[in-house]
């Protein structure tokens, strides 16, 4: 049997109401579209993390971010670095006979080679190591060595490279990771993209400018499409599209002024950074022409840690390493019965992890939810100027410290109740109603968090920080 290729894109905060599939009236996304359409659209479908590096952690291992190391995006306190024990989607296909590229943004460890894509299972990388970068001042790492701006758009660099990879490797079955940075800030875009938007009810200039961000990675996945038809691989290659997190909706620098990014989401409360839905519940498009109905929506809870084993599933692989905590998602994506956990669990603040601080639990169609501890959700503004200098130079090595955050800490609030599946908007708490669920759900969050924090202190200790 032939194995099929493999490409996943991953979009950066692209929120699940930033495409025209999941319900936009003003984007316009025919590329991603037409995946849709072609393929299996999720409608539950959740990230491991409402902020980047955990999120992309949990993705890359099967993992849930905790156990992984990678706790928030602090660069130079090591806490998006994935630990050395781990074995990342990369690892997994090379070890299968892939020929394996990461092209994009990787925020999964630096300042050290030993974190560097190259290291962690992908043969080619093209793209950079930090947390953001401009969209026409951009310096990108080639497999370590630097390129700069060269007048082009990064999300267009990103295209071209991927399309290039395609080319490289029609032969042989491959694995390629396209991390574009799109939407995430800078807001920057090409003007004919921006002008579209412009004017439309309830658009900023600085919404019409993400949108033009989006619009033009919807062009490039479309090349991406072409591409695989040009080469006769459609058929045969899995291609899967997501985002790391929910959408920022709060204020954003936009040509010296802070802009309101406040926007279509769906029906969700919170954004980027809150375990509320509008924060972990992202869109996801699964297209498999040899593997799966065309056409379709699944409303199965599926899960970051869930990708790992079913791309590798489908490609005939059995991943060795640490146990996973996702599974084989494709009997229901395939609508063959659900076998995906009915239990899922999020947690994410700044630093040191706290439990019942913007910490949440599925159980089927519930969910327990317990609010910010808001000291915990400050980031020093001492962790700032690594990530700047970035911006201007070249991925530097350098080691990284990452002493105790003092802070005083409020009392956490009691958990809230919502049931999903009547109330996506999380606005009816029903904690005093159903307080046997309550007790016996935070029981297991509880425990959750005892055992993945245990993992993880393990990890910090024979790493050395």
């Amino acid at each position: 049997m032939k194995k099929p290729n493999v490409i996943l894109i991953l979009a950066d905060d692209l929120g699940y109401g930033d495409l025209a599939c999941y319900g936009n009236q003003v984007l316009q996304t025919p590329h991603i579209d037409r995946l849709g359409a072609e393929g299996v659209r999720c409608s539950q479908h959740y990230s491991a993390s409402p902020l980047c590096a955990p999120a992309r952690a949990a993705l890359l291992t099967g993992r849930y971010n905790h156990r992984t190391g990678a706790l928030s995006v602090e660069s130079n306190r090591g806490l998006d670095r994935i630990a050395p024990r781990e074995r990342t989607m990369g690892d997994v296909f090379t070890a299968a006979g892939y020929r394996t590229g990461y092209v994009g943004k990787w925020h999964s460890g630096l300042y050290d080679m030993a974190y560097h894509p190259n290291s962690r299972g992908f043969a080619e990388f093209a793209g950079f190591l930090n947390g953001i970068m401009g969209y026409w001042d951009w310096i990108l790492d080639y497999n370590g060595q630097p390129r700069f701006a060269d007048g082009r758009y990064q999300t267009d660099v990103f295209t071209r490279e991927a399309v290039d990879f395609i080319g490289r490797h029609k032969n042989e079955p491959f694995f390629l990771y396209l991390a574009y940075h799109a939407p995430h800030s800078p807001l920057e875009a090409p003007e004919e993209d921006v002008e579209r938007y412009k004017g439309e009810p309830g658009v900023n200039d600085a919404v019409a400018t993400l949108y033009a961000m989006v619009d033009r990675m919807d062009q490039g996945i479309g090349q991406v499409l072409d591409a695989l038809d040009r080469e006769g691989l459609s058929d045969d290659t899995i291609v899967l599209l997501s985002s790391d997190n929910g959408p920022w909706l709060g204020s954003c620098a936009f040509e010296g002024w802070r802009a309101d990014m406040a926007r279509f989401n769906g029906p969700f409360r919170g954004m980027k950074q809150d375990v509320l839905e509008g924060g972990i519940r992202v869109p996801a498009i699964v297209r498999w022409p040899n593997g799966l109905p065309a056409g379709v929506e699944r409303h199965d809870m599926i899960h970051f840690c869930d990708w790992l084993p079913t791309l590798a599933a489908a490609a005939g692989i059995r991943p060795d390493g640490l146990p996973l905590d996702g599974v084989d998602a494709m009997p229901a994506l395939r609508g063959e019965g659900d076998g995906v956990p009915p239990k899922r669990f999020w947690q994410f603040n700044r630093y040191d992890p706290v439990v019942h601080c913007n910490m949440a639990m599925r159980d089927g169609d519930w969910k327990l939810y317990w609010p910010w501890v808001p000291e915990a959700k400050v980031k020093l503004k001492s962790d700032g100027p690594p990530v700047e200098r970035l911006l201007r130079e070249p991925h530097f090595l350098m080691d990284i410290d990452n002493p105790s955050v003092e802070r005083d800490l409020s009392p956490p609030k009691e958990p809230e109740l919502y049931h999903i599946t009547d109330d996506p908007a999380e606005s009816r708490d029903l904690a005093a109603q159903h307080p046997d669920r309550v007790a016996r759900m935070r029981r297991e969050a509880e425990n959750w968090f005892e055992e993945v924090e245990k993992e993880r202190a393990e990890v910090a200790r024979a790493i050395g920080y």
